[in-house]
């Protein structure tokens, strides 16, 4: 297969994901195998249900990121304003897609840079991968990412199994983690550690927050595969080769049961729960499992690309009114108490 530049990659990846099944195929993120105890006395009243909560120093209406997922050429610009200006309404996170591109040129730094212009007050999140953290040998070039977008936060994304897929992939791996403690220490604003949707295990957890790390995003496996998205990328000859890949990784219900426990060990740790949360119910269980926030990308979007920001609008909507109406229904009247509740139990 033909090698493609950043850009085209990039472009690659947003029409498969929205034009293509590139969902999980035999395993899920596990939220259906969870339910919420019904409480039949609530106590609260509906319409009193805060569902507001504070991410980055910044308050949010609800904890959802539309999560890092674009940027990098021509269309893109259009997306991530689409994006920035709906969370900007609504009062949600953002997370733009890897920065990688804008590190390689300066043709489409305005695909990254219009989130902020477009959202000036929300939490705004920069991204790179780890094979470029670990090759740093200092921090200016994540400065100028995080400049280019004023960001409250810098993910770097651990990706491993796309890299692996990818015939472009970068599957040096060594140093990563030092180059991680590296921005930790060094970086004026909070460095967050991200999978892509294979999970984050205690071990690499409790390695990360070792070396300082306090924002951790499961992004578990269940919802969009990328190792389907980078096996579609090749040849229909080439694509059987590589299916048994394709459901790679920790699912995210199990990823959070692993990660949540280590907030006792590592104070101030912020868990994110993302990959596979199809609906609000799912965010609701994910705070509920103890994550602090929770976040989305190919799901909002799809709602994007079809509807338009009308589109994108009604599926948070939807989302909000699902998360609230599961709070009531244990209630539960703030995300606080969401989130500390026993009310979620194993279906037998």
């Amino acid at each position: 297969m033909k090698k493609r530049t950043t850009s085209s990659r990039k472009r690659d990846h947003v029409e498969l994901a929205v034009k293509k099944d590139v969902a999980f195929r035999e395993k899920t993120a596990g939220f259906e195998e969870w339910v919420f105890i019904h409480n039949a006395l609530p106590e609260i009243n509906l319409s009193g249900i805060d569902t507001a909560t504070d991410f980055l120093g910044k308050k949010l209406s609800f904890p959802l990121m539309i999560s890092c997922m674009t940027g990098g050429y021509d269309e893109a610009e259009t997306i991530n304003r689409q994006i920035a200006e709906v969370c900007e309404e609504l009062g949600l996170a953002m997370g733009v897609g890897s920065q990688r591109q804008a590190m390689e040129d300066s043709a489409y730094h305005s695909s990254f840079s219009i989130a902020r212009s477009s959202a000036p007050s929300i939490p705004l999140v920069g991204n790179i991968g780890a094979p470029e953290v670990a090759a740093l040998k200092d921090i200016s070039p994540i400065m100028k990412l995080a400049e280019m977008i004023r960001a409250d936060a810098f993910a770097v994304h651990l990706n491993p199994l796309q890299e692996f897929l990818q015939p472009e992939g970068n599957t040096d791996f060594r140093g990563v983690l030092n180059g991680i403690e590296k921005l930790v220490k060094q970086l004026p604003i909070p460095v967050i550690v991200k999978e892509i949707g294979a999970g984050i295990s205690r071990d690499v957890a409790e390695r990360l927050a070792n070396v300082g790390v306090r924002y951790i995003d499961v992004a578990g496996a269940g919802g969009t595969s990328w190792a389907g998205v980078e096996i579609l990328r090749r040849g229909k000859e080439e694509q059987s080769d590589w299916n048994p890949f394709w459901d790679w990784g920790i699912r995210t219900t199990d990823a959070l049961l692993d990660v949540v426990p280590l907030k006792k060990k590592f104070p101030g740790l912020v868990v994110i729960s993302s990959g596979g949360i199809a609906n609000g119910l799912d965010s609701a269980k994910s705070i509920a499992f103890g994550a602090d926030m929770t976040a989305a990308a190919r799901p909002m979007l799809k709602a994007l690309m079809l509807g338009g920001k009308k589109g994108l609008r009604k599926k948070i909507e939807q989302w909000t009114t699902e998360a609230k109406g599961a709070m009531f229904l244990i209630g539960a009247a703030s995300v606080k108490q969401l989130q500390f509740t026993k009310a979620l139990h194993r279906k037998t």
